[in-house]
């Protein structure tokens, strides 16, 4: 489990594939400071487990699933990344629940830039935006990000200053692909809200329940 606080920009220094699996060796220094092997540490937002530890540089295995559903794939060496160590019990929680497990690739649609922050809009796809809501929490490359607003086909997020300098977001451009993680919270949600009764109707829940009580998706 992680918060969406990204401690570090580390670089992917190689990419080595082998048989069903490909290896990424990553240079960093912060979320290294008390690193062992089999540890998860989140890349753009996907966790990721420590096999090879060697710093300032480890490795770790990648699947041809997180591959082909991430944004992992298309990164080469020399490619900075947002990382983050697992949630240490007693830690702070700066963010919110994020699992490391990334729903959707999405992409940055438009950008707007003053002296004070960055608005970016996201497009996403329905399965995505049933879980962003207006103040809500989402997890776009790894990063805990506040909704500004949910459009029909996007959602917007303005990122200050100090985000933009201690994560890859000040890289970021129009046309770049970014990993999504809704709020599990919203997710459970949704569950709870679909999921049949004890005597096979739906559950005390529903949309129009929720929304009588200021929980309505906006």
């Amino acid at each position: 489990m992680f918060t969406g606080i990204v401690e570090e920009v580390g670089h992917l220094v190689a990419v080595e594939a082998r048989g069903n699996l490909t290896r990424w060796r990553v240079r960093a220094q912060t979320v290294l400071a008390d690193a062992r092997l089999g540890d998860s540490i989140a890349h753009n937002g996907v966790c990721l487990t420590i096999s090879e530890l060697a710093p300032p540089v480890y490795a770790c295995d990648l699947m041809q699933e997180t591959l082909r559903h991430t944004t992992l794939g298309a990164l080469r060496p020399g490619a900075p990344v947002n990382l983050e160590r697992a949630l240490a019990v007693g830690g702070r929680f700066g963010g919110h629940f994020v699992q490391g497990h990334v729903d959707a690739v999405g992409q940055i649609v438009g950008l707007e830039r003053t002296d004070r922050w960055v608005t970016y809009r996201i497009g996403a796809s329905p399965a995505v935006l049933r879980f962003v809501v207006a103040k809500g929490s989402v997890a776009v490359d790894g990063t805990s990000l506040t909704v500004v607003e949910r459009l029909a086909d996007s959602f917007t997020v303005s990122l200050i200053p100090h985000t933009l300098a201690v994560t890859c977001w000040g890289q970021r451009q129009v046309g770049d692909a970014v990993n999504l993680e809704p709020d599990i919270l919203a997710k459970y949600v949704a569950a709870a809200v679909a999921a049949p009764g004890a005597d096979g109707d739906r559950g005390t829940m529903s949309w129009q329940w929720l929304a009588e009580r200021g929980f309505g998706m906006e």
